[in-house]
């Protein structure tokens, strides 16, 4: 059985004010041009389909034409809702294009009902694993604990329940969109920790043939069978040093993987320049960057004349600029955005009560309240895209 794994296209989503509608099309010319000349046996999308739970009009075209022409092809689709997406959004419709072998999981109720295809060594049954927000799929799976682990544990009990009844031989891939332990991160995933954990072990999804994540914007194997494919594009300059890819992956008869990595097109490379500007405008070693998206952080102890104007001059597609003077070892000052950098919301709420009491941070009870607060908003939110 070959697929291609896929996920967090975001379908709708800008970079830096810039569209990537473009962008996003030719991925998805390549998707299909690539399940054709490669010919897969089916597609899988891990989640984060759309940027936001109402997407744009130009977004929602972008995706049904793209099912429309995997349809057909006659190559089947499992997909699932990510953390991004309004699940009853997504799910509208899924029952009728079932038909049509794209196949929609958005529902939590569902994940043990798998997508059964066969090839000449028997069924392969795919279980998709709609994002799971603790809060709300909790009394669903009847988990002791509202968190990641304890529902998405649940889920694969489920999954490993049904694959039992099932024919000796027949394997199994599970699609789930999570933040799985030893993936590494970006700057441009939405935080969906809970009681301040959001790693879930790759144990818990132990006896399945392969593990189809989304989530995690970097293209990573966590163990063989355990991969996050990552996103088509770049959405932020922390992925400036990621390689865009789909994993195409070959499951055999006893479940044996062989997995390779299939480039994305890239429509404009990324660059994070550091320095001084007059050094930025004048440095040959950095004509290799004159085109592409630019991240310059200006490190002159007095800010420059007309900085941004000055270096589209050079860089025209300069989208992001940060000062950071250097002012020597005397000054230990950094930027605001330097110091929030790769910090949780907790983390930085809890430094806030630092500074306003003049050294002193919160205690254990405090924390639990911060928490609990954040919590409370993330869960909220959820709630907004799940309900619509």
């Amino acid at each position: 059985m070959r697929f291609l794994h896929t996920s967090d296209w975001h379908l709708g989503r800008s970079f830096h004010r810039v569209s990537l509608l473009d962008a996003q099309a030719a991925f998805l010319d390549h998707l299909v041009a690539t399940a054709l000349t490669r010919e897969v046996d089916a597609v899988l999308v891990a989640g984060d389909v759309y940027d936001r739970a109402v997407p744009p009009l130009s977004a929602v075209e972008l995706f049904d034409r793209a099912l429309h022409r995997l349809a057909e092809a006659r190559v089947p689709t499992v997909m699932i809702s990510g953390n991004h997406d309004s699940a009853r959004r997504l799910g509208v419709g899924a029952g009728l294009i079932d038909h049509a072998g794209i196949h929609l999981r958005t529902d939590p109720a569902r994940c043990a009902t798998p997508v059964v295809l066969p090839d000449v060594h028997g069924d392969v049954a795919f279980y998709g694993l709609p994002y799971l927000e603790p809060s709300l799929v909790r009394e669903e799976f009847k988990a002791a604990k509202a968190g990641h682990e304890a529902v998405l544990a649940a889920a694969l009990d489920r999954v490993r329940a049904d694959l039992a009844q099932r024919p000796h031989g027949t394997r199994s891939v599970v699609l789930a969109h999570a933040f799985v332990a030893g993936g590494a991160a970006s700057d441009s995933e939405r935080d969906i920790t809970v009681g301040g954990v959001s790693a879930v072990p790759t144990g818990t999804f132990d006896g399945v043939d392969y593990v189809a994540l989304g989530h995690l914007h970097g293209s990573q194997a966590l163990t063989e069978r355990v991969r996050y494919s990552g996103s088509p594009l770049a959405y932020s300059f922390s992925e400036t040093d990621h390689r865009k890819t789909m994993w195409l992956v070959d499951l055999g008869p006893g479940g044996e993987i062989e997995a390779e990595r299939i480039d994305c097109p890239v429509p404009r490379p990324l660059a994070r320049l550091r320095g001084a500007l007059a050094d930025l405008l004048d440095d040959p070693a950095l004509t290799r960057h004159e085109q592409a998206w630019i991240e310059a952080t200006l490190t002159d102890p007095v800010r420059p004349a007309e900085p941004m104007a000055r270096l589209a001059e050079r860089f025209p597609h300069t989208l992001s600029l940060v000062f950071d003077p250097d002012r020597g070892d005397e000054d230990t000052v950094t930027s605001y955005a330097q110091r929030l950098e790769g910090r949780s919301d907790q983390e930085i709420a809890e430094d806030f009560v630092a500074h306003v009491r003049g050294g002193a941070g919160p205690d254990d009870r405090e924390r639990t309240v911060l928490r609990g607060a954040f919590d409370h908003v993330r869960v909220e939110n959820a709630v907004r895209e799940v309900t619509g």
